[in-house]
């Protein structure tokens, strides 16, 4: 049995119709203006002609006889472009146009427009970055692209920036093994190495391969642009010596990433030096410059604060006479029945002027600037912030005493050791005091001698007593003693002497890295420095401390004491009293290190545990679901990704704790025990589940990527 001839496909004849003769068909499928528009369309008509054919059928009478008219049921958009041309008279309306007519009838005119728009693919991203780089080498820049093709100067630059992208990665994301999201974060850096590096770390696992993760692991070597180092050195300068930064063009990344920290650093502290120096030549005896400081590095110095400049005689001159004028016109316009605005005006006027004589800038006087000196340091926002007016222990003047010219002669004497007749002396009110046995009587000379010791002793042991009974008695007084003896700790280094034997110690726990930068310390030291500026000389401090009113002092003690606070657990010094009353304290207080601010990060908590640790901390605070996300991680990456878990749980480790309390669930009411940090994996207690809304995964993390990262070129229909 012969086989049946395979029937051959006839294709539509191609001709060339007057575009005067072609009609827009109704049938076309196309209704929602999309993509390049029909002007733009017009144009790239107008540059390069028609790149494709329109798809025609004859217009038939009720005879079944062709008009002569063809309707457009497919390429619609490309008829009103040429259009667009005939009515600028840029094309001629009788123009012959390329048309593919369809007098078959196998298909509707619905089912050709449909197809033509439906089997059409859009040029993939990659492809479109290659064409982008051929027109790049043949000359053109990146306006001119994004002009001939109606895309933004952004998109064309995206799109090229996938050439910093190694060839391999390329290539698994031509076969769809790697996603346009991660192929656009891994363009952040020009190493392919690192690149490779990257993906071989995180392919094999889905939880790792977001596209926030690949950014963060090609830039944890580097220094974000508004890091405080880098707003201080610039950008200009970093790369004029000779530095890279990493910039992010599908995310905003607030100035990219300086790739090259040593260089940084060392720009910093150049420029550091250059502006100590400045400082120095302003007359301080010495200048130290550092990103940044230690808590508590002034400890132990005294500070000294610029005062307003002086009045010369002709500015005292002018200030008394303003003063005089204002006063006699406010006092003549307080008389007046109805207002006037030139008194009004004029009164403003004078007032300004003597607010611009309380306004005096602030200066040092230069005798205390030759024995103090200054810290320059970086704040947070990258400007240089410079602390004067500290003076070190070694610097203070001293004051010639007789103990100077004692030790000029060798006569180094302690008024306790024996006199040159043998006899005990002792100093009362500045008078030696020759001491005796009580019952040995002395012969009298002439004149007074000083009191025996023992009766002075016994004398001011009941002035002693009765002074206390009297002070117990005047509880406002009493805390007046107290705050000056504690002032005096606190503010004069130099002068302790009190009545009262109250000693405070203040702990300053320099040894602690970034305490200082923490918002307590900044706080407190702006509150120190405040009443610092308002204190006077040890010897009018009594009178200052009564003159002060009663919210005032309140304040002022409440600073001292707190200063003397110490929670701190030392290995050896356990203190299990102070420890509970520090817990005890909090508790009256209000207290909680969540509220003041606390919350776990790498530095402060996760990098300085064990692996164990971290993952328990993520299953007391998020759950099991959570926990066993890391728990397979590297410790390094662990703790980051546990930082990023417990943002916003509200845990705490178990020292920052009430009385080291228990861990609440968020889920339930009850309360678990924090596990054995010797067991093997940190499991010692099983935590149920939060529930799922509770566990956040690295998959459950959202994926921003704008509009113009995903846009592809509209080819033309």
């Amino acid at each position: 049995m012969a086989k049946s001839a395979i029937q051959k496909i006839a294709m539509n004849p191609s001709e060339n119709i007057a575009y005067d003769k072609l009609v827009l068909s109704q049938e076309n499928v196309r209704r929602v203006k999309d993509g390049v528009t029909i002007e733009q369309l017009a144009e790239d008509i107008g540059r390069r002609k028609l790149l494709q054919s329109l798809n025609v059928r004859p217009v038939l009478d009720a005879n079944g006889e062709e008009t002569g008219t063809f309707e457009v049921p497919a390429g619609g958009r490309r008829y009103l472009a040429l259009g667009i041309l005939v009515k600028q008279k840029r094309l001629a309306k009788h123009e012959p146009i390329p048309c593919i007519v369809n007098r078959s009838g196998t298909t509707s005119a619905e089912e050709d427009s449909l197809a033509e728009n439906v089997h059409r693919e859009n040029l993939h991203p990659l492809d479109q970055f290659r064409a982008f780089n051929a027109l790049k080498e043949q000359g053109l820049d990146v306006e001119e692209i994004a002009a001939r093709f109606f895309v933004s100067s952004a998109t064309v630059k995206q799109r090229l920036r996938l050439a910093s992208v190694s060839p391999k990665l390329l290539e698994l994301y031509e076969r769809d093994e790697i996603r346009l999201e991660q192929i656009m974060a891994f363009s952040i850096s020009d190493d392919h190495a690192r690149q490779e590096q990257v993906w071989e770390r995180i392919s094999g696992n889905p939880n790792m391969q977001e596209p926030y993760y690949i950014r963060r692991l090609l830039t944890e070597t580097t220094v974000r642009a508004d890091d405080r180092r880098a707003v201080y050195v610039g950008a200009e300068a970093y790369e004029s010596a000779g530095g890279v930064i990493l910039r992010d063009l599908f995310e905003q990344d607030s100035g990219g990433w300086f790739q090259d920290a040593a260089l940084l650093e060392q720009l910093v502290f150049d420029k550091l030096k250059v502006d100590a120096e400045v400082v120095r030549a302003d007359g301080w005896k010495w200048v130290e410059a550092a990103i940044s400081f230690p808590y508590g590095h002034t400890s132990g110095m005294r500070r000294v604060y610029a005062e307003p400049e002086e009045l010369n005689a002709e500015e005292i001159a002018r200030h008394d006479a303003l003063k005089a004028e204002y006063d006699a016109l406010d006092a003549k316009y307080a008389e007046m029945e109805e207002a006037d605005q030139e008194i009004e005006d004029k009164l403003d006027q004078l007032g300004a002027e003597l607010d611009g004589f309380s306004d005096r800038p602030q200066v040092y006087d230069p005798m205390q600037k030759a024995i103090a000196g200054a810290f320059v340091t970086l704040g947070a926002n990258g400007q240089p912030q410079i602390e004067a007016g500290f003076v070190r222990p070694e610097d203070e003047p001293r004051a010639e005493t007789d103990e100077d010219d004692d030790d000029a002669t060798g006569g180094d004497r302690d008024p306790s050791q024996a006199d040159d007749d043998g006899a005990n002396r002792v100093v009362v009110n500045g008078r030696p005091v020759n001491g005796a046995s009580e019952g040995a009587e002395e012969p009298e000379d002439e004149g007074i001698k000083p009191l025996p010791e023992r009766l002075v002793f016994d004398l001011t042991a009941q002035k002693t007593l009765a002074l206390r009974n009297a002070l117990a008695s005047d509880v406002d007084i009493a805390f007046v003693a107290v705050l000056h003896a504690l002032v005096l700790q606190v503010f004069y280094r130099f002068a302790k002497d009190n009545c009262l034997e109250v000693s405070m110690t203040s702990n300053s726990f320099g040894q602690v890295q970034g305490l200082a930068e923490t918002a307590w310390a900044k706080e407190i030291a702006e509150r120190h420095e405040a009443w610092d500026r308002d204190m006077p000389d040890s010897d009018r401090l009594w009178e200052f401390l009564l003159g002060l009113d009663e919210a005032s002092r309140k304040a002022l003690f409440a600073h001292c004491a707190s200063l003397s606070l110490n929670a701190v657990v030392e290995p050896w010094n356990k203190r299990p009293g102070a420890l509970a009353h520090a817990d005890a304290l909090a508790a009256t207080l209000g207290f909680d290190m969540v509220e003041a601010g606390w919350s776990p990060t790498v530095d402060n908590y996760l990098g300085r545990v064990t692996k164990a640790r971290i993952v328990q901390a993520v299953r007391e605070a998020r759950g099991e679901d959570s926990a066993q996300l890391i728990d397979h991680m590297k410790k390094d990456l662990m703790a980051r990704e546990a930082a990023r878990l417990l943002e916003g749980s509200n845990w705490l480790p178990e020292p920052l704790r009430l009385d080291g309390g228990d861990v609440v669930d968020a889920g339930e009411t009850g309360t678990e025990d924090v596990a054995d940090e010797t067991a093997p994996d940190g499991d010692a207690a099983e935590l149920p589940a939060f529930l799922a809304d509770d566990a956040v995964t690295s998959s459950e993390v959202p994926v921003t990527v704008s509009d113009e990262t995903t846009e592809n070129l509209q080819a033309a229909e």
